[in-house]
């Protein structure tokens, strides 16, 4: 399991990240192969001559994160400075982020969810809309509907997060009850079981970025094509 290199220059690196890959290591016994240790691997980032206590330094250049079963486009920068003009655009949400998710239910044609997120006091797993959360903005626009084998009506968006709260566009879609595909922390259990007798894994790919490039200042925008599972996912629906 490796990303692929969809952009590469002397200043940032855009990959695509494959479902079930962590971006940063993690802190458990049994440690799986991650984006960061793919970047040590490919020595597409070079550390040596920078102070190992800056945060470029322990990111490996790594930008911004995606969930572990979310696929897409992730970017890596390869200097300091670099990092930081990237990291600011993302602080001050002049990135334009576009995924692709499949949701259970009819959506409407196009909408905007604005509902505040933070940690469930109840799960520290989980995040949730809560009062006292941070404000958090999704823009969608419906572009399929389809019907399952079993009868479940399901539609395919276009979504814009404007904030970047972690599990954003889960949380959101779970709180307008049309819950993302085969998500097993937020859909219900038994209920994204039974979605991954036909869709194996989470269906959300984060599909285009548009940046201000760090080397020019110019907008640069980055695409990748929707991952091959999710693509035989769709084909079988359209199917019927």
């Amino acid at each position: 399991m490796e990303p692929r290199v969809i952009y590469e220059d002397e200043c940032l690196l855009a990959v695509d990240k494959p479902s079930g890959m962590v971006v940063n290591n993690a802190k458990s016994a049994h440690k799986q192969f991650t984006l960061y240790d793919w970047i040590r691997k490919s020595k597409k980032v070079n550390i040596e001559k920078y102070d190992k206590k800056k945060e470029f330094v322990e990111r490996l250049g790594i930008v911004h994160r995606l969930d572990k079963d979310t696929s897409g486009l992730l970017l890596i920068a390869k200097k300091p400075e670099y990092f930081r003009f990237l990291q600011d655009q993302f602080k001050k949400r002049l990135v334009k982020k576009t995924y692709l998710a499949l949701v259970s239910g009819v959506l409407r044609e196009k909408g905007v969810i604005d509902a505040p997120i933070r940690r469930n006091p109840f799960n520290r797993r989980k995040f949730g809309v809560f009062i006292g959360g941070k404000s958090s903005l999704t823009e969608y626009i419906k572009v399929d509907q389809m019907i399952t084998e079993a009868g479940e009506k399901v539609s395919l968006a276009e979504v814009y997060p404007k904030t970047g709260r972690t599990h954003q566009i889960r949380v959101h879609f779970k709180h307008i009850n049309c819950p993302v595909i085969s998500d097993l922390v937020y859909g219900g259990r038994k209920k994204a079981r039974q979605n991954m007798r036909w869709c194996p894994r989470l269906f959300l790919h984060a599909l285009k970025l548009e940046i201000k490039h760090p080397g020019t200042n110019k907008k640069l925008q980055l695409k990748t094509e929707l991952a091959e599972d999710l693509k035989k996912v769709l084909e079988k629906l359209k199917k019927g």
